[in-house]
């Protein structure tokens, strides 16, 4: 447990040392950060995907990325996903990015929070500001998504962290 927590601290804390530098913030009119997300998004609920919202991005950007993953499951990865526009500002409630990846579920685009029963997992939501898009194919899996990322200049990263627990 206290490896979670203090994963979950570090996320926290680079969300303000990102945003400081940067001037780059994710937020979500659905939940409030560190707060829970609302059913409807998990794997019991509908399913959907957030609506998601986030500053403009620094000078130099070309792409943004998107990724989504599960602090309390060793990073398991619910969504990815690319060649979002630099002019965009959000993505609504089920819509789906340009470019997807394939997430751990083995699936195509977006899967909710789907925690064991019991206590809370924390789910971190990443936004990526890029140099140059990402050069992997729609449907690619987590890892050569975390590949592609590693080999492009990363502008600049901002999270967000939301918790959910199912009954």
């Amino acid at each position: 447990m206290f490896l979670a927590a203090a994963a979950v601290a570090g996320a926290l804390a680079s969300v303000d040392a990102v945003t400081a530098g940067a001037r780059l913030a994710l937020s979500s009119p659905a939940f409030r950060a560190g707060a829970a997300i609302p059913r409807v998004y998990a794997c019991d609920g509908k399913g959907i995907s957030p609506p998601l919202r986030w500053t403009a991005p620094p000078g130099g950007a070309r792409s943004l990325a998107l990724r989504v993953y599960d602090i309390d499951a060793a990073g398991f990865t619910h969504w990815i996903a690319w060649g979002i526009s630099t002019r965009s500002r959000r993505l609504q409630t089920g819509q789906r990015p340009p470019k997807q990846g394939r997430n751990d579920f083995g699936r195509i685009g977006y899967g909710g929070p789907c925690p064991p029963k019991g206590k809370p997992h924390h789910y971190v939501f990443v936004i990526y500001v890029l140099a140059k898009p990402l050069s992997i194919r729609p449907g690619s899996p987590a890892k050569a998504f975390a590949a592609a990322l590693k080999a492009t200049h990363v502008l600049a990263h901002a999270n967000l962290v939301g918790t959910y627990k199912r009954r």
